[in-house]
């Protein structure tokens, strides 16, 4: 299955250092070796066992409709996550605030991990959406124990707009608090 809003755009996408693009079925096993890794899984949302688990989820039409994937030269280092959604609106309006948000995600490999990668593959990814696919607002939402990425939140932009209380349960059994960001697209072009 492709994505329309995927689709739209023009593919691929290059950075000072990076280059961004859908993913394909091909990329299965790149972005297994760095999605099985401890440090990885502890955080995402599903963390199979082995490469015969990761594939359907991996290749679901759906899930490979809104992935990208990071390339450092021909390596993939990691992969982006793009969700298109409505924004709440009242039943009057409701057709102007379709398709007007977007969800973000991302996982990088840990060998590449503070070298400024995710930053530049994320604000690339940004301004996908508010320049090419006209979003209104961007979000991104993760465990408050995890550091990395509400700082790597931060670094592009965005507010923290929530903060919520053992709300989240982990796969370890425990309930964790979690932080959920925004930008909006006048935040992202500054003041006009």
């Amino acid at each position: 299955m492709s994505s329309p809003v995927l689709d739209s755009l023009s593919w691929p996408v290059h950075t000072d250092r990076l280059t961004l693009r859908p993913a394909t079925p091909d990329d299965l096993e790149a972005t297994w070796r760095f999605r099985r890794l401890q440090d990885v899984s502890h955080w995402i949302t599903r963390a199979p066992g082995t490469l015969e688990e990761y594939r359907p989820q991996f290749e679901d039409p759906e899930s490979l409709a809104r992935t990208l994937v990071v390339l450092l030269g021909p390596e993939v280092i990691g992969d982006l996550m793009l969700r298109v959604e409505d924004c709440w609106a009242q039943a009057e309006v409701a057709e102007q605030a379709r398709g007007r948000q977007a969800e973000l995600g991302w996982v990088v490999h840990p060998a590449h991990a503070g070298q400024g990668y995710a930053t530049e593959a994320v604000r690339a990814l940004i301004r996908l959406c508010f320049e090419d696919l006209g979003m209104h607002r961007v979000t991104a939402n993760c465990f408050a124990a995890n550091e990395g990425s509400w700082r790597l939140m931060e670094r592009v932009g965005m507010r923290r707009e929530v903060y919520t209380v053992r709300d989240s349960l982990h796969r370890s059994g425990a309930w964790l608090d979690g932080m959920g960001y925004a930008l909006l697209a006048e935040e992202w072009r500054g003041p006009a």
